[in-house]
């Protein structure tokens, strides 16, 4: 039996984090980042680029995320060239910290950290045509030092400008209690592919050929239900409205319980982290 799959051109659209300090959030994703708020109100903010709202902050008197609950590892925002990951090198160096840079072969990527303690990624996607592929189909990844001084040469030199049209949500990164239960829910019922497996600490899975649309890891063994400030809920956007019935009907007919909203339908995952599914309006 053929495994059913999303169509290749779904992505990730926004996502959306519950934080403590409204304001200190907004200032690190536009200042840090390079995000442009969009909206704003009492309790929320809506960043994004060139119009297109890729993170929305909602203000909540919720507890902190429990140690040891599933949840976020990082959102990871795409820049269209190197030349905008230099930029966005100099506003970390400037104005924050630098947790780490790594090349992936199929990216180069730089690390940090939220005033809320939610991991960031921000990276730039290497020409397809330089990717590895394996017979089976997956992608050959490795993390790499990355020199970030060549990466601040190749800068555009206008870092203040923010992050650049096309800059995107490449891929969220999250942290869960069990592989097996993941890929039995985003690749078995929802429709993604493996693209990449490394035993049972992590899997990388997205639609089409693209390297990871979903990273999910067991690596500090996260054992109970994702709860607290964190991630609010993601989104995945398919191409057309059949694609969503597909999706919607899977889900329903493997058990999950799924909720209509006006734009889309919404579901839980098996570590409780809220996913949400929509038609591309583009």
């Amino acid at each position: 039996m053929t495994r059913p799959t999303v169509p290749d051109r779904t992505r990730v659209g926004r996502t959306a984090l519950t934080v403590a300090d409204l304001a200190e959030t907004t200032d690190f994703y536009r200042d840090v980042v390079g995000l442009a708020v969009q909206s704003r109100d009492d309790e929320s903010a809506t960043l994004g680029v060139d119009g297109t709202p890729l993170l929305v902050l909602s203000e909540s008197d919720v507890p902190d995320r429990d140690p040891e609950s599933a949840g976020l590892y990082h959102n990871a925002f795409r820049v269209p060239s190197r030349g905008a990951l230099g930029d966005a090198l100099r506003r970390v160096r400037n104005r924050w910290r630098l947790d780490g840079a790594s090349d992936h072969l199929v990216s180069e990527a730089l690390y940090l950290t939220d005033p809320e303690d939610n991991g960031v990624e921000i990276y730039r996607d290497r020409p397809r045509e330089e990717w590895e592929f394996g017979d089976d189909g997956t992608v050959r990844m490795d993390t790499l030092p990355l020199d970030v001084d060549a990466l601040v040469a190749d800068a555009s030199g206008t870092p203040d400008a923010g992050a650049p049209p096309g800059t995107a949500v490449g891929h969220v990164h999250l942290e869960v209690s069990s592989l097996a239960r993941s890929r039995e829910f985003y690749v078995d019922t929802l429709g993604l592919g493996v693209r990449a497996a490394y035993g049972d600490s992590a899997l990388f899975v997205a639609a089409g050929e693209y390297h990871h649309h979903l990273g999910l890891n067991t690596w500090r063994r996260r054992s109970r239900p994702a709860a607290g400030r964190g991630l609010a809920w993601f989104e995945l956007v398919v191409p057309d409205e059949d694609a969503l019935a597909a999706v919607r009907r899977r889900l329903a007919d493997a058990g999950e319980s799924v909720t209509d909203r006006d734009d889309g339908v919404a579901v839980t995952d098996p570590d409780g982290v809220s996913v949400r599914l929509r038609v591309d309006s583009n």
